[in-house]
């Protein structure tokens, strides 16, 4: 049987996760913004890489992450 390829979206900075827009098993689209850093008074939006279904949030609101964190895994 074959696995769904599995995309692992990370921050690109590091920060605070202000909002979570997405929730497991919603499908998105290339460029939709999943999560909201904020990071020295800035609101940046961390997107989809690829078009998929989010099969893992790894972060929560409030939370502080460093770059490269893994926040969203989609499938």
């Amino acid at each position: 049987m074959l696995r769904a390829p599995v995309s692992d979206i990370a921050a690109h900075i590091t920060g605070t996760v202000w909002k979570i827009a997405v929730q497991v098993g919603d499908p998105v689209d290339e460029g939709e913004a999943l999560i909201i850093l904020e990071s020295m008074k800035m609101e940046m939006p961390v997107e989809a890489e690829e078009a998929g279904v989010v099969a893992e949030i790894r972060c929560s609101e409030g939370q502080s992450v460093s770059e490269g964190d893994t926040l969203v895994v989609l499938r």
